[in-house]
């Protein structure tokens, strides 16, 4: 079986789609009778370690020659999609995909426009609709998506797979001994911290959450400062000024992004992981805290009750009041938070990547057969 899959969400740092597409593009060449080529922008990708490195000058080498004339490139990658499955894992289908799936990880532009920039609102307007017309089968991360696809597409259910994200095993519980280095270049205390890992925009409720945690008694934020991992995203200057007050307080630590093998560590070195969004097709990151033995706090709403399967806190992510009584119990009763390590670490061990790339693989044989 012939396989083509785009690669465009290879760029670092790695966002959630971005792992989703690397742990395929890694996984999928192991599974016998697939063969896989990568695409991106036009191009044939032959070593993807060149996408995620910023340092390389030759980042975009690829098997066809930048000097060709466009309507060569495009002629001739048309005739080479043809009879393959080609697999856009970010949304969209090129116009050179005739046998397609995509992957829809959440309806957020469509249902939240207002927290999104204009530019990715135009980018759906041109690029959506294209991907739908031509695509045979859509696969959602989550059930709560499948069912959402159904009924805002319109789509047969039968054409549309569940298949959830995984985790890596590199989140996983950890001693204060495996995370001393890390703690150390973080100036942090393994266990003395609360963790929230999201982008900053505003469907995460991050204004929220810095509200909720501010009203905390003075001792418990000095004692659990809260640590915000995460890019400066979009539509976020009123929060950014959030943060850089909270950071002069003391209470507050922001880093932005941080390098993806110091990940593991600052989640398993947390006390707590709060996650207040307001809409996730998964929500990658409460798995990850999860799997890594940390009681998590997140949204009673969208995949987030699906994905946690009963671990979790779950708050109403526009209450604060809410939210600020689940962070206090959560940095305060000891009871529930073993309870919650525990149950946290039976879910993520439900959702593995070898798992996602074999019901994928199940999805491209459904759409040959």
């Amino acid at each position: 079986m012939h396989i083509v899959l785009s690669v465009d969400a290879l760029t670092p740092p790695l966002s959630g789609i971005g792992r989703y597409t690397w742990e395929l593009a890694t996984r999928l060449p192991a599974v016998q009778g697939i063969r896989v080529r990568f695409y991106r922008e036009g191009k044939w990708i032959s070593d993807l370690a060149l996408l995620l490195n910023t340092a390389q000058p030759h980042i975009r080498r690829t098997w066809l020659q930048r000097q060709e004339p466009r309507w060569l490139r495009e002629a001739r990658l048309t005739w080479d999609c043809r009879g393959e499955v080609f697999h856009g894992p970010n949304f969209f289908l090129p116009a050179c995909a005739n046998i397609g799936v995509a992957t829809i990880h959440d309806l957020s532009v469509f249902k939240y426009p207002e927290t999104h920039p204009i530019e990715r609102i135009r980018q759906y307007e041109r690029e959506f609709d294209s991907t739908i017309s031509r695509a045979l089968h859509l696969i959602a991360v989550s059930e709560f998506m499948r069912q959402e696809i159904i009924a805002f597409l319109g789509w047969p259910a039968d054409r549309i797979t569940t298949v959830p994200n995984g985790v890596s095993g590199l989140f996983r519980p950890r001693v204060a001994a495996e995370t001393a280095d890390v703690m150390q270049g973080f100036n942090l205390k393994h266990g003395s911290y609360t963790l929230c890992v999201s982008t900053i925009e505003p469907r995460k409720k991050i204004d929220r959450l810095l509200s909720a945690y501010s009203r905390l008694p003075t001792a418990l934020r000095a004692r659990y400062p809260l640590l915000l991992l995460g890019g400066k995203g979009w539509k976020s200057e009123d929060i950014h000024k959030q943060i850089e007050r909270f950071c002069a307080e003391g209470w507050l630590r922001y880093q932005g992004f941080v390098p993806e093998s110091d990940l593991p560590a600052l989640y398993a070195g947390a006390s707590l992981f709060v996650y207040p969004s307001i809409y996730e097709g998964f929500g990658l990151p409460v798995l990850e805290a999860m799997a890594s033995g940390v009681p998590v706090i997140t949204s009673n709403c969208s995949s987030l009750p699906e994905v946690t399967g009963g671990a979790a806190c779950l708050v109403e992510p526009d209450d604060e009041d809410a939210l600020l009584d689940a962070i206090r119990m959560g940095l305060d009763d000891d009871i529930w938070k073993a309870q919650a390590v525990k149950a946290g670490l039976q879910v993520a061990r439900r959702f593995t990547w070898d798992r996602c790339v074999e019901e994928t693989v199940a999805v491209y044989r459904k759409v040959i057969g």
